[in-house]
Order: C-alpha cells, then sequence, then structure tokens
C-alpha cells in the first residue's frame, strides 16, 4: 500500500507509454476515464489522432460505488490480472489480452476493445449477436476445463487453488447472493411497492434452506478457476467477436457458479424486455433469448465433454460416462445459481440496465416481481429441471 497511489489520466497516458508495449509510444498523449463499474478507475488512452488504443485499469480501495465506507483490498487487481492471463492461456479469443500489470499500484494496462460494445447495451437495445452464446459457451469450457481436475495434475491443481484464494471477493459475493436478499439489509435496494414480494422472500424456509445448500456449494467446491462474475456487462461483443473482461471475483469454486451467472443475466435481460420493447414486440427477443440459452449450455456441455474425452489426465476420472454425470451435476447447480443472480439483482445493492432502466414505473415494478419469482422457483426446483429444453419450458411457465 505505501507505493500506491489513485492514478489522474495524466498519470495512466505517463504509464501506459511506458508498459503499452507500443513502438512509438509517445503517440499516446490524452486520457479519459470511462470506469462505470462498482470498483475501479478506468482510462482510455488515445493516440494524436484521437484513437483509443490502449486501456489502463486501476483498483481502488474501496468499493466506488459506495465510498471509503467500505474498504476493499487492492489484491483483487492482481487476482484478476491473474485470472485473465490464465483463461487467456485457454481462450485467447474469448479473453481480453492483459499487456502488463503491477500489484504494488494495483493497476493493469490491457488490450483496447473500443471497436466491440458491452453485452448488456446491446441486448437492451435489441442488437442481436447471432454467434455470441455458442463463443460464450465456447469460452466457459475451455477456461473452467483446463483448470480443473479433469486437465491439471493434483500437484499444480492444489498449488492454484492457494493461489487464487480471494476471500475478500468472494465475501461480497456470499453476501450479495446468498445472505441479503433473504434478510432486512441496509444494502438491499428495491421499490417500496415490491415489499411484500421481498418479505415473501424472507419468509419461505424452503428457498432459505436451498439458498443455504447453494452457499455451501460456492464456499467448498473448488472445481475450477472462475471468472467469478461473467455477466453480460462484463462481456464484450463485436461482429464474429466475444471478450470477458472484468474478472476480480475469480477464485477456484463451483463450475455451475460462472454458467448460472450468465444465464441469469440472459434471463435478466429476457424479464426485462416487455419494458423497453412492450409486451407485443418483446416477444420475438425474448425467443431469442431462450435460443441464447440454449445454445449457450449445449456448446459449453458439447466443447466440455469432447475436452474431457481428449484431455482428460486422471484416470478414475477418465472413466467412459463420468464426464457426462458431473455435467449434470453442474447443469444442476447452475440452476439454483441462476436463481440467485435474478433475485439479487432485483432486490439486492447491484442491479441490471435490463431492468432499472425502463422508465414506466408499474412496468418496471412488474419486470422486478417477474425475476423474483422466477428466481424463487429455479432455486427450489432445481433438481427437477434436467434439461435446457426443461429450463426453457419453465421460463415460459412462469411468463
Amino acid at each position: 500500500m505505501s507505493q500506491y497511489r489513485t492514478f489522474t489520466a495524466r498519470d495512466a497516458v505517463a504509464y501506459a507509454q511506458q508498459f503499452g508495449g507500443l513502438d512509438t509510444p509517445s503517440e499516446l498523449v490524452d486520457a479519459q476515464e470511462v470506469g462505470d463499474g462498482n470498483l475501479n478507475l478506468v482510462f482510455k488512452i488515445f493516440d494524436r489522432q484521437g484513437v483509443s488504443r490502449i486501456i489502463v485499469k486501476q483498483a481502488l480501495p474501496y468499493v466506488r460505488c459506495v465510498g471509503e465506507s467500505w474498504p476493499l483490498t487492492l489484491d483483487r487487481a492482481r487476482l484478476e490480472a491473474q485470472t485473465l492471463v490464465e483463461h487467456y492461456q485457454y481462450s485467447p479469443q474469448h479473453t481480453v489480452k492483459i499487456h502488463h500489470f503491477d500489484p504494488q499500484l494495483a493497476v493493469m494496462v490491457m488490450e483496447d476493445l473500443s471497436d466491440h460494445k458491452i453485452w448488456r447495451g446491446e441486448l437492451i437495445n435489441n442488437v442481436y449477436y447471432p454467434q455470441a452464446a455458442a463463443q460464450l459457451g465456447e469460452y466457459l469450457a475451455q477456461t473452467l476445463f483446463h483448470t480443473s481436475d479433469f486437465y491439471l495434475h493434483p500437484h499444480a491443481k492444489k498449488a492454484q487453488v492457494a493461489q487464487f484464494i480471494n476471500p475478500e471477493m468472494c465475501e461480497i459475493t456470499e453476501d450479495l447472493f446468498f445472505n441479503d436478499p433473504y434478510q432486512i439489509h441496509e444494502r438491499n435496494n428495491y421499490p417500496a411497492e415490491l415489499e411484500a414480494d421481498v418479505a415473501a422472500l424472507r419468509e419461505d424456509a424452503q428457498l432459505k434452506l436451498a439458498v443455504a445448500s447453494l452457499k455451501h456449494r460456492f464456499f467448498s467446491q473448488a472445481e475450477a478457476l472462475l471468472h467469478g462474475d461473467i455477466h453480460s456487462g462484463s462481456i464484450f461483443v463485436a461482429e464474429g467477436s466475444l471478450k470477458a473482461i472484468d474478472a476480480e471475483f475469480g477464485y477456484f469454486g463451483p463450475i455451475g457458479f460462472d454458467i448460472g451467472t450468465a444465464i441469469g443475466n440472459l434471463l435478466l435481460n429476457y424479464c426485462g424486455l416487455p419494458g423497453h420493447l412492450g409486451i407485443r414486440d418483446a416477444a420475438a427477443a425474448r425467443e431469442l433469448r431462450l435460443n441464447d440459452i440454449h445454445t449457450l449450455w449445449t456448446t459449453f456441455a458439447a466443447r466440455f465433454q469432447a475436452l474431457a474425452a481428449e484431455k482428460t489426465r486422471d484416470a478414475a476420472l477418465a472413466q467412459p460416462g463420468y464426464a457426462s454425470a458431473f455435467l449434470q451435476k453442474v447443469w444442476v447447480d447452475a440452476i439454483g445459481f441462476c436463481g440467485t443472480e435474478l433475485i439479487r439483482r432485483s432486490v439486492g445493492l447491484s442491479h441490471v440496465a435490463d431492468i432499472d432502466t425502463i422508465a414506466d414505473d408499474e412496468m418496471r415494478h412488474a419486470c422486478l416481481r417477474h425475476a423474483i419469482t422466477l428466481g424463487k422457483a429455479l432455486i427450489v426446483i432445481a433438481g427437477r429441471i434436467d434439461s435446457v429444453g426443461e429450463l426453457i419450458a419453465r421460463v415460459r411457465q412462469y411468463s
């Protein structure tokens, strides 16, 4: 912490000149702070022609959206950089490239993705990227398989679990996903009109038992190196391209958590579409979201099984049929974690623009209720949803 200082735009330019890897670093002359997230400073670095060339990202020692009253470890910047470097090793086409990282300053220099757009914004604007779901499934399969016991030697796996211990960021997830929405808490954030719906969550013993089981799995199952926060706001898309960013929640956890978070955010968009497009015009876009969910899971599962058949190093795990059985467990976990994502984004601290930007209050409240109802159902009946087709049928049932 002694060497740490908060960067200004001028600092970011100088740092990019030194570590951006450009042949003519003096061409970098200006910076704009564009961070709109909860945790970090993000600078775009521009050349003399006004073209953005490099990104400089610095972790702040507190939660940006709350302030200095909520301090936060700077080590999350190391964990983010190392997670992205590890994921890039196995999925370079779908992971942002890190050029340089300084743990003392909690700063990283990374690939500029100005030719891409944030997927969440595109989904809200009803701009469809037909390849995105398959590419996300590929990214998840490659990164989660290659950091799992199927691929890593047991010694290497245990060493990496230790390297990627991320207790402070995991505690945020544990609170926001599994604790806050099911109790009265000052961090919760929802319209007063939803008080009865939220009170029902607090009073549902069956739901809270299922959530407790999900939290225990999040605590205890170090299955692979997760991104830890893989939602449509941490994914950039362009025609034919998808890149994952923002992995400061990376740690070794249950594979179903990344899958469930990704599916959950597609369902949050599904819930919010009537508020943006109108009920009638939202129907076609909703079918695209369901198709995205189907493609995401089937791509992930097929690729993971193919990798397992080709590359599994452990003799027991290579037993024919085991990878398939393991994926069924991952699927059940994913449905439960998906449900917690729907609920925490509806009543907890951090919401999503898919619903929050709906102008009409009554429609926004209806979309929030839909997300809460769907999330609650998925958590409770996860074990009875045995396929992605059954999930889609259940989503339609609760629409």
